[in-house]
């Protein structure tokens, strides 16, 4: 690869990051809730799990108020989740669409506990009632293993001479993405990226001194 060609692979690289807002957590201990009576299938939120460790949807957005000052509150399911384990979550867009997130994971009994919390995932909930939900994988009696709320705040990043824009700011298409730990120190996602640079640099090395020991033997016969 010439030195032009990695450049650009790096500046690429540096304007994806930009583009990534995560949250790293720890899995709580287990929480099993029964199917009798009213579940979480009733707040018709989309989940992440082990079996399910991406979404593709659109964000709603708003730009900063009093009343909203992150923006506009989406909330979705982590569950089957593994006791002590760490897991990162994040979200992924265009730099098209400036976008403000912030990422939070909250505690099934803190957000029961929270007047604000619950008010806004009873909003969200009956929001998206009418709705249907993302095709993912079925589930199967009772939820076990450990569960958390994920709240996602995503507040329009921009000013424009466009007033429709300001007023209706576009959804923004993005990508929520849960991520575990190997080891609760290595995301699992970069496993390829950590196998292809240990490879390139194992290349590089070799090939280095395949090149300096010629470089010596023809300085050697010149000599």
């Amino acid at each position: 690869m010439s030195l032009r060609a990695c450049l650009a692979s790096l500046l690429f690289a540096t304007l994806a990051i930009a583009n990534t807002e995560k949250a790293i957590f720890v899995a709580p201990p287990p929480t099993v809730t029964p199917d009798a009576g009213p579940t979480f299938d009733d707040l018709h939120l989309d989940s992440l799990s082990p079996d399910q460790l991406s979404l593709r949807l659109s964000l709603p957005v708003a730009f900063p108020s009093e009343a909203e000052p992150q923006g506009l509150d989406s909330w979705y399911l982590l569950e089957g989740l593994s006791e002590g384990q760490r897991y990162e979550v994040r979200t992924c867009w265009a730099a098209v669409q400036p976008t403000a997130f912030t990422i939070d994971t909250f505690n099934i009994m803190h957000v029961f506990d929270t007047s604000s919390l619950i008010t806004s995932l009873a909003d969200f909930s009956e929001s998206r009632a009418q709705q249907p939900p993302l095709e993912t994988k079925q589930r199967s009696g009772a939820r076990q293993g450990s569960i958390l709320f994920l709240r996602i705040q995503s507040a329009a990043d921009y000013h424009t001479t466009n007033a429709t824009l300001m007023r209706h700011p576009p959804p923004v298409d993005v990508d929520i993405i849960l991520d575990p730990y190997l080891a609760n120190v290595f995301p699992q996602s970069l496993v390829p990226t950590a196998g292809y640079i240990t490879v390139l640099a194992a290349g590089s090395w070799f090939l280095s001194g395949a090149i300096w020991n010629r470089v010596f033997s023809a300085k050697q016969h010149s000599d």
